[in-house]
C-alpha cells in the first residue's frame, strides 16, 4: 500500500474507532443500518457481485425477494463496519468489554465434553452475523485457549493491530506457512481452534465441494487434521438477535466416524453445514464476497455474469 494512503487510513480508522467507543448502541444499530442502505445505493463494485451470487444460489426467490434480501444484507454490513471500528479503539480494555455487553453463549456444554476428552477441538464457522464476536465472546467466557485461524493482512500495522485486540480478548491468532504446525501443536495439548469454511480457497489445502448450486473450491485442512489428529469437530454459529446481541451457537460435535475417511468427504459434510446455517439466515451472510471463482455451476444456473476472478478475501 502507498505509505501516504496506509498513514491516512491508519488516522481515519484510529479516529471512527474513537468515536464508535462513544456511540451508545441503539443509535448504532441504526446508524448502521442507515449506513448499509446509503451503500446499496453507492456500490457499484460490489453490489452486482451479491446480486449474481444471491440468484445463482437461491434461485427459488423471486426477483422482488432478493431485492429485499440485498437491502436487508446491506443494512446488515452498515452495523458490521461499526462493530468492526470497535477493534480499532485507541481505548485500552474496551473492545473486549464492547463483546461481553453484547453477545450471549450458547452450547458451551457441547464444547466442555469434547474439550475434557482431551483431544483437541476443531471449531467449523463461517462469516454470518459478527464472526469476531464468534471467538472473542467465547474466549472470555472459558473457551479457552483459543486459536483462530486466519490470514496475514496488509499493511502490517493493520496486521498487528487487529492480532493484539483479538489477544486482549484472549484469542490467539495463526496464519501463513505455520498455520498447520502451530494448529497441530495445539490439538496435541488438547487445546482449541477454529476454521471458517465459506471462502474461496486457492491453495493446495483446497478440495472441491458442493456449495448451493455450485462446485467450488474449498479449505481442506480441516479434513487432513481430523483424520490424521481425531479431534472433536464442533460447528458454531453466529445470528443477531433484534435487539442487536450477538448469539453464539456450539452445536453438539460431529460424529465423523461414520462418514468416508477422506478429506473431501468429510469437508462437504462440514460445508453443508454451513449452507444450512445461511439459507437461515441469509441476510447476514458476505454474498459480496467472490466466493464462487472458477464455480462449475448447476446447468439451471450457469447463465453469463459478471466473473469471479479477483478479490479481496475477509477473514
Amino acid at each position: 500500500m502507498n505509505p501516504l494512503l496506509s498513514l491516512f487510513l491508519r488516522a481515519v480508522l484510529g479516529v471512527a474507532g474513537g468515536a464508535v467507543t462513544i456511540l451508545p448502541r441503539r443509535i448504532e444499530l441504526r446508524l448502521g443500518a442507515a449506513i448499509g442502505s446509503g451503500a446499496r445505493r453507492l456500490d457499484r463494485k460490489r453490489r452486482p457481485i451479491a446480486e449474481e451470487n444471491m440468484r445463482r444460489c437461491l434461485p427459488e426467490l423471486s426477483p422482488e425477494e432478493r431485492a429485499a434480501l440485498l437491502r436487508e444484507n446491506y443494512a446488515h454490513y452498515g452495523t458490521l463496519a461499526l462493530e468492526i471500528l470497535h477493534l480499532f479503539s485507541p481505548f485500552r480494555g474496551h473492545y473486549a468489554a464492547y463483546v461481553r455487553r453484547n453477545y450471549q453463549l450458547h452450547g458451551y456444554e457441547h464444547w466442555k465434553k469434547a474439550h475434557d476428552r482431551g483431544r483437541g477441538v476443531l471449531f467449523i464457522s463461517a462469516h454470518l452475523a459478527n464472526w469476531e464476536f464468534m471467538v472473542a465472546g467465547p474466549a472470555q467466557q472459558g473457551v479457552a485457549p483459543l486459536t483462530m485461524a486466519t490470514r496475514h493482512l496488509k499493511p502490517e500495522w493493520l496486521h498487528r493491530k487487529i492480532v493484539g485486540t483479538r489477544k486482549s480478548c484472549g484469542v490467539r491468532s495463526t496464519y501463513g506457512a505455520r498455520v498447520m504446525g502451530v494448529v497441530a501443536k495445539a490439538l496435541k495439548n488438547g487445546e482449541s481452534v477454529g476454521f471458517v469454511l465459506d471462502q474461496y480457497e486457492s491453495s493446495q489445502a483446497a478440495v472441491p465441494s458442493r456449495f448451493f448450486t455450485a462446485t467450488v473450491a474449498t479449505l481442506g485442512i480441516v479434513g487432513v487434521l481430523a483424520l490424521r489428529f481425531k479431534p472433536a469437530v464442533i460447528p458454531v454459529r453466529q445470528e443477531r438477535g433484534p435487539d442487536g446481541v450477538i448469539h453464539i451457537t456450539i452445536e453438539p460435535e460431529i460424529d465423523y466416524s461414520t462418514l468416508p475417511q477422506t478429506p473431501a468427504a468429510l469437508t462437504q459434510e462440514f460445508v453443508s453445514r454451513v449452507e444450512g446455517w445461511i439459507r437461515r439466515r441469509p441476510q447476514e451472510w458476505l454474498w459480496v464476497h467472490r466466493r464462487f471463482k472458477n464455480a462449475v455451476w448447476d446447468s439451471i444456473n450457469h447463465q453469463p455474469g459478471p466473473p469471479q476472478t479477483t478479490g479481496s478475501v475477509l477473514c
